[in-house]
């Protein structure tokens, strides 16, 4: 009898806490990801939720859609964003790029050499430049808030051969989106750029519509490529997968300074977080790659140094094509410098 009227008590407490606890809600804050719960993006927007409530004390709450509920692709979620229906949403570059053609800037091949710069630029002033510029070129309505990663680093795979130097990728066709810049860089690399739709790709290479691919190693795994005969993955590194994460501004200004805080804090966790999730996702995926036979590259650094100069063109035309391009490539050059002057001044006193 105790036991149940206990029982009963605790129930109707937790109840009554959790009705206070939505009374208590001053924001609701609608964020959305178009992928799914085994995504980078998923575990940053867990933290974000988590730590933007306890932080809060309440008075934000976070609601996560994942998947297409409110929006299927980047215009039309960004739109969502502009016009205040969504709160917050992650897309790629490429997905942005309709509305912001300068965020391609994070496609520019071999500009990060590893983890460490990448990071440190894109916790930076980098993302601050980008961030006004969204604003302005947005009438004020879309704020970048920070940039993480989805999915590690690019690297160049293939059905057909070991990629060891820019002139094995002669004449092979490989996947890109739409955007300008990836057809670009597969272009001056000497292979035939072919957009195909991201559902489509398993097909594709199946068939010899395309022959390779620009992708990191747990989109390859998580997608099963090598089924479809994606074979060889040389890890070039060309470009640091970035995640842009937008909130409409209207929403975040209307916020007191305090919870303002509260949610640059939560999106500097939703951050690590997804700087930390690719690299241990990735460890299972490239075991499992070549468990199952696949050949995977690591170019030497005279390799590396020439696939760079061969793609050196797309600098040139990033900055004579792309809306305000040179703007944001000098923005990155100079956080680059920046940050290969800090870290490598860590390591070396690291190693004394």
């Amino acid at each position: 009898m105790l036991k149940t009227a206990l029982k009963t008590l605790t129930v109707a407490a937790m109840l009554a806490g959790s009705s206070l606890s939505a009374l208590a809600a001053d924001y609701t804050l609608r964020a959305t990801a178009n992928s799914n719960e085994n995504d980078e993006d998923y575990d940053g927007l867990v933290v974000f939720k988590n730590f933007v409530e306890a932080a809060s004390n309440g008075a934000i709450e976070v609601e996560l859609f994942i998947g297409t509920q409110l929006c299927s692709n980047g215009a039309e979620c960004l739109q969502g964003i502009s016009d205040g229906a969504i709160d917050i949403y992650i897309s790629t570059s490429g997905g942005a790029a309709g509305i912001f053609p300068y965020v391609q800037v994070l496609d520019l091949p071999y500009m990060m050499s590893d983890d460490r710069i990448a990071e440190h630029v894109l916790s930076g002033e980098f993302t601050r430049t980008m961030r006004t510029m969204a604003l302005e070129d947005s009438g004020d309505t879309i704020r970048l808030m920070t940039i993480g990663n989805t999915g590690g680093w690019r690297n160049f795979a293939n059905t057909k051969h070991r990629v060891a130097k820019p002139e094995d990728l002669k004449g092979l066709k490989i996947r890109t989106v739409v955007a300008d810049l990836p057809q670009e860089l597969v272009k001056a690399l000497g292979a035939a750029p072919t957009p195909i739709p991201w559902p489509e790709l398993f097909t594709s290479l199946q068939t010899g519509v395309v022959e390779g691919s620009k992708n990191g190693i747990t989109d390859i795994m998580g997608m099963k490529f090598p089924d479809a005969g994606l074979q060889y993955v040389t890890l070039d590194g060309h470009a640091y997968m970035g995640a842009l994460w937008w909130m409409n501004n209207e929403k975040f200004m209307s916020m007191p300074e305090d919870l303002r805080r509260v949610v640059v804090d939560g999106f500097y966790a939703l951050q690590q977080a997804t700087f930390a999730s690719p690299k241990r996702k990735s460890i299972k995926a490239y075991e499992d790659f070549v468990a199952g036979g696949g050949d995977l590259y690591v170019p030497t650094p005279e390799e590396k140094a020439a696939f760079k100069e061969a793609a050196a063109p797309v600098y040139d035309w990033f900055k004579g094509n792309v809306g305000r391009g040179g703007e944001i490539f000098g923005a990155l050059e100079e956080a680059v410098a920046a940050a290969e002057a800090d870290i490598n001044a860590d390591r070396s006193a690291d190693l004394n």
